[in-house]
């Protein structure tokens, strides 16, 4: 068998969630290609606001199935990135300038409010780009794709006179989900007024499906007008559907808040004479207090926050695994993610194929993750920065160059930008929560027997020698157990309740300053 064949073998047998959700699409197409020629995946962005953690997640993980189909059939494949940009703006953003001119043109589409920044010819020109901007700095490969362009272009025409056609069907779906006040107002048509530009919640009538024509009543006047070309849009459920059916639309996902919108959608999706796309429901994020995330409240954990103090692989890892599970995602998180990518990628090598399609990595990755080996955890980085204070990169290479042979920022370029992440962590969080207690009873004991047994040691002993020193105090200095020896060398050297492998730090930071530690903390007894 080739590499293709043992990899598309392994990948119909795999368990990761993305070769699961990729057979969907080989079950929904059992004959070939669709008649389109090609597999369409989709994520949707509303561009009242900008790209956040929400969008990456989205994009990584359809990115993810889409290229786990890709292993699994030859048919061709397309992403398109369909910004929502024919949307009303409902509410201006707290993070933008000039709101009060935002304020005078509420309601109105995206791409016809001018760009509060200055920058673009419109406010959802300037959240387009920064989109865009967005996905390109991650290598997502998409294809861009304006509802205004689409609504106005006459792209969306004849989908649109088919929800005309249609339109009692949608409205049996609709109407029982509905409150009884809002079941007297709603409308899957939403016409853009042609007095004030503003998209219209009006009830319609349906004048003729064949030519777009409608009726509704605007600030008193009944009005005749197309919905095409731009002149109406759709409720958000129907208009999910119809670009669904317009599209092609054979995959995208949604967050579990978004559950009954799918089912409305499917509904409604089947009522134009489609077929609705397949897709799971993702679980939400968590704040640190267990509290959904939410754009508007603020909590949890920007897409900058996580990349000012993690790589963006760590943050992939972290997207990847468990997504049908809540999960929180807060800075505290970012340390574990990144020794836990670092973990599996160093395993993936030796892994049978079976293995490696379930190993996160390989999904990050699309593949083979790159060669480099990273000679020191991210966690040790920071215990040793940690104790550094304010330090360059240059005097923790310093440290690494007695600890790691070749240990220079051109052999290891990783842990290069690793050292970068470790100080921006450390002086945030790390430093600022440091704090050294006086060891007791038994400890001062072992810590003089530890200092004693170091200094016999040459300068350059192996990790793994001071390690069994350690252990062996541990061992016989008159604890109840290991852990309480190691908690001990933690709070009273380190001043964190948590660390590294001793025998690991003390030979990186090196057995003279290891010894000084030992000395501060004596003198504290």
């Amino acid at each position: 068998m080739t590499d293709k064949q043992t990899l598309r073998a392994a990948a119909l047998e795999s368990k990761a969630w993305p070769y699961e959700e990729a057979r969907k699409l080989l079950k929904r197409y059992p004959d070939g290609a669709p008649a389109k020629g090609h597999v369409l995946f989709e994520t949707g962005y509303g561009p009242s606001g900008l790209p956040h953690i929400g969008t990456f997640n989205e994009v990584l993980r359809t990115t993810m199935v889409r290229r786990a189909f890709e292993a699994l059939s030859d048919i061709p494949t397309r992403l398109i990135a369909f910004s929502d940009d024919m949307d009303g703006l409902r509410k201006v953003p707290d993070n933008v300038p000039n709101k009060e001119m935002l304020t005078a043109h509420l309601g109105k589409p995206l791409t016809r409010i001018p760009d509060p920044f200055g920058t673009h010819e419109s406010f959802a020109a300037h959240n387009n780009a920064l989109l865009r901007e967005f996905l390109d700095r991650f290598g997502f490969e998409y294809e861009f794709v304006s509802s205004t362009d689409y609504y106005a272009g006459g792209i969306f025409d004849d989908a649109l006179k088919n929800v005309l056609r249609h339109y009692q069907g949608i409205m049996d779906v609709m109407l029982p989900t509905l409150r009884k006040e809002r079941q007297a107002t709603y409308s899957p048509v939403l016409p853009v007024s042609p007095k004030s530009g503003v998209v219209l919640q009006v009830p319609i009538e349906v004048l003729d499906a064949e030519t777009g024509m409608i009726a509704f009543e605007d600030e008193g006047e009944r009005i005749e007008q197309s919905i095409l070309g731009g002149r109406a849009k759709l409720q958000w459920k129907v208009d999910w559907a119809m670009r669904w059916v317009a599209l092609g639309v054979d995959y995208e996902m949604a967050g579990k808040d978004l559950i009954d919108s799918v089912i409305q959608s499917s509904k409604i999706a089947r009522v134009l004479g489609g077929r609705p796309p397949e897709g799971f429901n993702y679980e939400m994020f968590l704040d640190e207090k267990g509290e959904k995330i939410s754009k508007s409240k603020g909590n949890g954990l920007s897409l900058d926050q996580w990349l000012t103090y993690g790589p963006d692989e760590s943050l992939a890892f972290y997207i990847y695994r468990e997504p049908k599970k809540a999960k929180a995602l807060h800075l505290g998180l970012i340390p574990r993610a990144v020794d836990d990518y670092w973990q599996f990628r160093a395993n993936y090598a030796e892994q049978p194929i079976a293995q490696k399609l379930g190993n996160p990595v390989h999904h990050i990755h699309n593949g083979p993750p790159p060669g480099e080996t990273l000679p020191v955890t991210f966690g040790l980085l920071l215990n040793l920065v940690g104790v550094m204070g304010e330090a360059s990169k240059e005097q923790v290479w310093g440290y690494l160059a007695n600890y790691v042979p070749d240990a220079t920022p051109e052999t290891y370029p990783a842990l290069d930008s690793l050292i970068g992440y470790a100080l921006a962590y450390a002086r945030d969080f790390v430093t600022p929560t440091l704090n050294k207690r006086a060891p007791e009873g038994v400890e001062v004991d072992a810590l003089k027997r530890l200092d004693a047994e170091l200094a016999a040691l040459p300068a350059d002993a192996p990790a793994e020698d001071i390690q069994n020193v350690v252990y062996e105090i541990g061992k016989t200095g008159g604890f109840e157990n290991l852990r309480d020896w190691f908690k001990a060398l933690y709070e009273t050297l380190l001043g964190s309740e948590q660390g590294p492998r001793m025998g690991s730090f003390i030979a990186l930071y090196g057995i003279a300053n290891s010894r000084k530690l030992i000395s501060e903390a004596l003198a504290r007894a």
